[in-house]
C-alpha cells in the first residue's frame, strides 16, 4: 500500500510545534506497564502533594480496615466443600426428627 501525502494532513499540525528533540519510545515500556490515573479533589489536592503520600494513607487506610474486622468474622482456612456422606457408626437422622 502506497502512503500518499495529502496536503490536509499537514494543516493538523501547527507550526509552534517543535519535535525536532523529541524521543521516540521514552514513555513506552511506563506505558505498556499500565497506569492508573485518579483525579484529586482540590481540597485533597492540597493535602496530598505528591503520589507517595497518596499511596502512604490508602495502604494505612487498608490496614486499619483490615484489623478493624474481627477475627472470628474471617475465614481461617478456604472454604472447602462439605461431604454429605456418614462418618462410620453414626446413625441416619430423618428430616422429619430433626423439625421437631
Amino acid at each position: 500500500m502506497n502512503r500518499k501525502d495529502h496536503p490536509a494532513d499537514n494543516e493538523d499540525l501547527r507550526p509552534e510545534y517543535d519535535f525536532s528533540q523529541g524521543i521516540r519510545g521514552k514513555h513506552y515500556k511506563a506505558y505498556r506497564a499500565g497506569t492508573n490515573v485518579v483525579f484529586l479533589e482540590p481540597d485533597v489536592a492540597k493535602v496530598f502533594t505528591d503520589s507517595a503520600s497518596v499511596n502512604q494513607v490508602l495502604r494505612l487506610l487498608l490496614q486499619l480496615a483490615k484489623d478493624s474486622i474481627p477475627s472470628e468474622s474471617r475465614p481461617n482456612q478456604a472454604l472447602q466443600p462439605t461431604s454429605r456422606r456418614r462418618r462410620k457408626g453414626q446413625k441416619r437422622v430423618s428430616a422429619k426428627t430433626t423439625r421437631g
